[in-house]
């Protein structure tokens, strides 16, 4: 299937890894020119390399934390017009909330609510001037069904879902849409992270196929499908899908209203 999107250009943030990088793998396969983020630059020179020899596209990088100004604006130098924005950012760590302080707490807020906000701000208007745009947030599962330990996530990425809801319907009579992925459990070094913290000496692949076997489809995800998932979002034929959020959690959320 043609997504529409050849020739467009697209800022992928925190990809040279895990599902970000699976996201620009997607795009790039789809034509896109892709500019891709990370604070490792050998890392992400090292993923853009491996994408351009599987797609044959353009791939720019632009090293530098995202939650910060300095990285955010990198980023926007390097791709001046985005048509597509992935936004990106790793989580916070798990924990009990009494032991987090005010500065925590800030971090989170930084890298999961307030920079995506201020990418969207930086590239929504051209995007709408231009009459295309596509904007997807990657949040998480938590969104729906909050996880205990994650508290900073649960909090962080629930704001940006709420800024994300109201601006979403502004924007999409410019075919400007803005909508959530919102991963579970797959196969990323983030999952393998958390898991070894819960898995109290078990082997963690162990404990991640244990665990998978408690998800209706038995098994964890493939970030090569939830980048499939993300440029079905971008599509030139989704202009009608707004303010949405995707989950993808092999059926975990158990809800008739999804």
């Amino acid at each position: 299937m043609d997504l529409g999107l050849k020739g467009r250009k697209a800022i992928v943030c925190a990809a040279s890894k895990g599902l970000g990088r699976a996201c620009a793998m997607a795009l790039a396969r789809e034509g896109v020119a892709v500019t891709i983020t990370a604070r490792d630059a050998k890392l992400l020179e090292q993923t853009a390399a491996e994408i351009r020899a599987a797609t044959g596209t353009t791939v720019t990088t632009a090293p530098g934390d995202i939650a910060t100004e300095s990285g955010r604006a990198a980023a926007l130098a390097a791709c001046t017009e985005p048509d597509i924005l992935i936004n990106n950012a790793g989580g916070p760590p798990a924990g009990d909330f009494r032991n987090w302080q005010r500065e925590d707490w800030i971090k989170a807020l930084d890298a999961n609510m307030l920079t995506p906000i201020e990418l969207i701000k930086a590239t929504v208007d051209g995007m709408c001037a231009r009459k295309f745009g596509r904007i997807v947030n990657i949040t998480s599962a938590s969104v729906k069904s909050p996880i205990a330990t994650l508290g900073m996530s649960n909090g962080a990425r629930s704001g940006l879902t709420g800024f994300v809801a109201g601006l979403a319907r502004q924007v999409a009579r410019h075919n400007v849409t803005i909508n959530n992925l919102l991963p579970g459990p797959f196969l990323t070094d983030r999952l393998r992270a958390n898991s070894a913290g819960a898995a109290s000496g078990q082997d963690v692949d162990a404990f991640i196929m244990e665990r998978a076997k408690s998800t209706p489809t038995g098994r964890v995800g493939d970030p090569a499908e939830f980048g499939d998932a993300c440029a079905f979002l971008c599509a030139a034929s989704s202009g009608f899908i707004v303010g949405q959020n995707l989950l993808l959690d092999g059926g975990n959320f158990n809800s008739m209203m999804g």
